[in-house]
């Protein structure tokens, strides 16, 4: 005789109550939201996730930096959620990424809190800002800086004075067509004179040359990694090739044509900074104490 049809699952076999989850599950979960989604609608749902919500450890890491352009259509005032998350992550903040909403009150108010990692995008600080806010994140080991056109090489000697642990450096910038694209070590020089800990560095979009590469190895010793792309001025040929390649363990050098250099002048924008105070600046800097290598 044919064995009976199994019976059908019961219900409690076929749906599982969320409120029965883990509590670190139920974080895993949540923490694939962003800030925003979790601060105006998950924390909504019931008790129980308002509570996981509230957990510092949710917050060890922020990211907000993709709000570039939608910022300013958003029904919410994004520096409050920023402050709120901050907030929430009660002194456990180790990294976090902001946008152009950020202004130089919430940056402040970030950096008054612990963290190691910072990416900041198209945000505008003044210069005595800047100061104020190095002098709060000593213990700062990896910054990114994209498309912040104010960046100048006070900001470095800032954060190379204030951040003895910098140990990740990452600069990228756009191409301007208004920009003369003249050859200026300027930041190179800062960097090696303030940021002697650097073990890995990458320049994207800047002007700096063959000299200022040298200055930055030759001042940066335990740099291990290198890249750089869309600088014009420098030139991987001979000699030069060759001592960058002993001293760097991994160096990436991503260089262009002069067409798709002037396409890339057409499709976005270059901003640089360059004035008698920079020039002077470099004029002021003895190049020849690093023993430069000739092509």
């Amino acid at each position: 005789m044919d064995s009976p049809f199994p019976l059908p699952p019961q219900p409690s076999d076929q749906y599982r109550n969320w409120l029965d989850l883990p509590l670190d599950v139920t974080s895993s979960i949540l923490q694939r939201l962003d800030v925003v989604e979790i601060l105006t609608r998950a924390q909504m749902v019931c008790l129980h996730w308002r509570n996981v919500c509230k957990d510092p450890s949710m917050w060890r890491t922020l990211n907000m930096g993709y709000y570039v352009d939608l910022w300013r259509y958003m029904p919410y005032d994004l520096r409050k959620i920023c402050r709120r998350a901050v907030y929430l992550s009660r002194g456990q903040l180790v990294g976090i990424e902001v946008g152009c909403f950020c202004d130089e009150n919430l940056l402040k108010y970030i950096t008054e809190r612990y963290c190691k990692f910072f990416f900041i995008y198209f945000i505008t600080i003044s210069n005595k800002g800047l100061s104020e806010i190095a002098a709060n994140i000593p213990l700062l080991e990896k910054l990114e800086i994209s498309y912040c056109f104010w960046i100048t090489e006070k900001f470095l000697e800032a954060v190379g004075r204030s951040c003895p642990h910098l140990k990740s450096l990452k600069l990228i910038r756009e191409v301007y067509w208004g920009d003369p694209f003249k050859e200026c070590d300027i930041w190179a020089v800062a960097i090696a004179k303030n940021m002697p800990g650097l073990v890995s560095l990458q320049f994207d979009g800047n002007n700096l040359t063959n000299e200022g590469v040298q200055v930055i190895l030759k001042g940066c010793p335990r740099l291990q990694s290198l890249e750089l792309r869309h600088c014009r001025y420098v030139t991987m040929k001979g000699d030069f090739e060759r001592w960058c390649s002993e001293q760097i363990r991994d160096l990436q050098f991503h260089c262009f044509s002069d067409r798709e250099f002037e396409g890339m002048l057409e499709a976005c924008g270059y901003y640089d900074i360059d004035d008698d105070s920079t020039q002077s600046y470099i004029d002021n800097y003895d190049f020849d104490d690093f023993g430069f290598v000739s092509d």
